[in-house]
């Protein structure tokens, strides 16, 4: 508590500053304004970066910040993202005793057969490219969906003000298991504010209500009871964070050369626990699915993950290059192919990084973790700034910097939705990913040179 008090003046003079500039994200911004809204993001990373740089030794005084600046959020509408009407109008599905995933809010509403209140209003709210499509977000999503509409009764305000109670939890679930799992690494316990205190973070998952960071509390749980060699439990909180969203079954092949191809055999776990492992994730996945099963079901949530990959496009990096080339090839748009090809591609990096990449350590996995998504996202033909609380979070535990940068970056994707036809600045995507990637190949190579060299040196010696 004494550390706490004695901070630097010109730190709660920063602290009021982006309160302010937070409150005017919140309540003030309007998602077309794209100068006001890169201005505000661009300070308060500033803004981030130097109370971290000034507070890094008093980590309670940046605890209570980073809870601080959430709570400004607090009775505010999402001015960036219209996802929220979808998640209410889901969770009132499911509390009417109906299956969210096999209607089409836009059929229901034509057929006058809604059985929900507040049903236009939602459907004007979510826009017509959520409404004439099938759900896809994963169980325990519908289940917070469900608890909102649940405690708010007919209130939209009341709906969010749960969801992000939920999310400011599950941040701190972060904070705390991440700053323990750094202290595991003997690592500085404040890196995990390089991720609780990112703009990014904030806007995106306490403002803008997206779950991507309670997926992150679940799989940084997972990682650290992983570590303490409670593998069961790691377990059923890794099925948990792929309840929440599919991505973490990216990871699922890296595990491997963890698991059993360690050299320290009194860390390895072995085969038999890799596939119980395996096993445990699989199982509570499908119990997680089970109460919504049925053909219907599997046919609407299989097409609706298939549109990602073959009909939707944003903010995307190598992805766009191969459209263009198939542009002056076909003469026409080759995301269908492309869309079937790419994740192909995306396997085989997974596979190389499952059965070639040194895992000998937890902290190596992390790293291998990142570079396995960060693939993934490369080779995506759709990247929303909120997709990125992963690849930052996994970050925190390596020496990899390029996700801070592409955390700031990302934000340039924004200039869109400031366009009446909602168009892309193609300038403003090859300056975020020249950068990203740029840095991203700096730091692989400087890496892989350090390696080389330490190796070198222990051989001579």
């Amino acid at each position: 508590m004494e550390r706490f008090l004695r901070v630097h003046k010109i730190s709660l003079l920063l602290v009021f500053i982006a309160a302010l500039f937070y409150a005017s994200f919140a309540y003030e911004l309007v998602r077309t304004d794209f100068e006001k809204l890169i201005s505000l993001y661009a300070a308060l990373f500033f803004l981030s970066w130097k109370l971290i740089q000034l507070e890094q030794k008093n980590f309670w005084f940046l605890a209570g910040v980073a809870l601080l600046l959430r709570l400004v959020f607090f009775g505010a509408i999402p001015n960036l993202s219209q996802d929220f009407y979808r998640f209410i109008w889901d969770g009132r599905m499911l509390l009417s005793g109906w299956n969210p995933y096999i209607y089409l809010p836009e059929s229901l509403l034509a057929q006058s057969n809604v059985p929900i209140s507040q049903g236009n209003l939602l459907d004007e709210g979510m826009g017509e490219l959520s409404a004439g499509n099938y759900t896809n977000y994963p169980p325990l999503n519908q289940l917070v969906f469900a608890l909102a509409g649940l405690l708010a009764g007919k209130s939209i305000l009341g709906s969010v003000i749960v969801m992000r109670i939920v999310i400011i939890a599950a941040d701190i679930g972060v904070l705390y298991f991440g700053k323990k799992l750094l202290e595991k690494f003997e690592l500085p316990g404040h890196q995990i504010f390089w991720y609780v205190l990112n703009p990014l973070v904030i806007i995106e998952l306490t403002g803008n209500l997206h779950f991507e960071g309670v997926m992150a509390f679940f799989l940084v749980w997972s990682l650290y009871l992983l570590h303490s060699r409670k593998w069961i439990l790691s377990a059923i909180a890794f099925a948990a964070s792929v309840l929440l969203k599919l991505i973490p079954l990216l990871f699922l092949p890296l595990l491997f050369r963890y698991f059993v191809r360690n050299r320290n055999d009194q860390e390895k776990l072995g085969l038999t626990r890799l596939i119980g492992y395996y096993f445990i994730v699989g199982i509570v996945v499908i119990i997680g699915f089970i109460p919504f099963m049925s053909s219907e079901f599997i046919s609407s949530f299989s097409g609706s993950i298939g549109l990602w990959f073959q009909k939707f496009e944003f903010n995307a990096s190598i992805y766009y290059v191969v459209r263009w080339i198939g542009f002056q090839v076909k003469g026409y748009n080759i995301i269908e192919t492309a869309g079937k090809v790419l994740p192909l591609v995306t396997i085989l990096v997974l596979a190389g990084l499952a059965f070639f990449r040194k895992n000998s350590s937890l902290q190596q996995l992390i790293s291998t973790m990142l570079l396995g998504i960060t693939a993934y996202f490369f080779l995506s033909t759709t990247i929303h700034p909120w997709y990125l609380m992963i690849p930052l979070l996994l970050s925190v535990f390596t020496r990899f910097r390029y996700m801070f940068v592409w955390s700031f970056l990302i934000f340039l994707s924004y200039y869109a939705y400031s366009t009446p036809q909602f168009k892309e600045n193609f300038w403003l995507i090859a300056l975020e990913y020249i950068l990203v990637f740029g840095l991203f190949g700096y730091e692989l190579f400087n890496f892989r040179k350090e390696k080389i060299l330490r190796t070198i040196n222990y051989s001579e010696e």
